[in-house]
């Protein structure tokens, strides 16, 4: 027999990464603008935040992303009331279909933000820079690389913006969820997170949440345990921690308030727990961010 082989040509192929950032940002920052020769977009992971490309200001929500071509100028800052978390990435393309991109406000459904995610977990291993430093010019790789990191993130970014491509050149959007589902164990799931993100300002126990979801106790140890590596209580405590991130950005709320908004009994219950997942006191993330949020030459 004689075989042939089939040459595969890239639809959109990316060499080059200059920046991979995930910010939580003041509900203060601004970002007073640049221009680059090189592709870069902003997706806003929670809350809202204003942009500008080229001259016009616009508006972003949560799920949705920006492109900005290369040379077109573009600035960033937050509106003064909601502290946004943003993924922005930029990157050398040279792919004709990247033009499709060009002044495109799009959204992103649960497949894009997975990718999205796996991309920042690729990028804390690939570079030593911070992710978080708005002014970083030059990401540092790291001094030891898993293998196939590189590439990892090479394949994943391209696999976001060829499934972004198709489902906006396709007009598709999210199936709405409907009002009747057979239970499967995803769909309890998400019947579970929906229940956790509604009751953040509540002290729950893992008796209540059994109760309430009609779920018995070593099941929904198991289903969280499966799909975060953590039980369903340390999952709740680090969706509490990160709402008083938000709201600690916000800048609407004292330390104490924000306690007892998220039905913690006490500060210094509200401390200990912030400092054992984040590694920081609240006042101390407080400072981290507001500094992260300055020029290098004013830090």
């Amino acid at each position: 027999m004689s075989y042939e082989f089939v040459t595969l040509h890239p639809f959109i192929s990316i060499n080059e990464i200059c920046t991979i950032h995930y910010f939580e940002y003041m509900n203060d920052f601004s970002f007073p603008g640049e221009s680059h020769d090189f592709w870069e977009f902003l997706c806003v992971d929670k809350g809202e935040v204003n942009v500008v490309a080229g001259k016009e200001p616009i508006n972003l929500h949560k799920d949705e992303i920006i492109f900005h071509r290369p040379d077109e100028f573009h600035a960033v800052y937050s509106n003064g009331t909601v502290a946004p978390n943003l993924v922005v990435i930029s990157f050398r393309c040279q792919s004709p279909a990247m033009d499709f991109f060009s002044k495109k406000i799009l959204s992103v459904n649960d497949d894009e933000k997975r990718l999205l995610g796996l991309i920042i977990q690729e990028a804390k291993q690939l570079f030593s820079s911070p992710l978080d430093d708005p002014y970083v010019e030059k990401m540092e790789l790291s001094s030891s690389l898993p293998p196939g990191c590189e590439q990892m993130v090479k394949t994943l970014l391209e696999q976001f913006l060829i499934k972004l491509y198709r489902r906006a050149l396709s007009g598709s959007s999210p199936k709405p969820v409907s009002s009747v589902k057979q239970k499967t164990g995803k769909d309890r799931y998400e019947q579970i997170l929906s229940y956790l993100e509604e009751n953040l300002h509540t002290h729950l126990t893992i008796e209540q949440i059994c109760r309430d979801n009609l779920i018995g106790r070593s099941q929904l140890q198991k289903l969280f345990r499966e799909k975060n590596g953590c039980g369903v209580i340390d999952y709740f405590s680090h969706i509490r921690v990160d709402a008083a991130k938000q709201m600690i950005r916000n800048q609407n709320l004292n330390f104490t308030q924000i306690a007892d908004s998220l039905g913690y009994n006490s500060i210094h219950y509200f401390s200990r727990q912030f400092k054992k997942i984040t590694g920081m006191t609240p006042s101390e993330y407080s400072s981290s961010i507001k500094k992260l949020s300055e020029e290098p030459s004013l830090r």
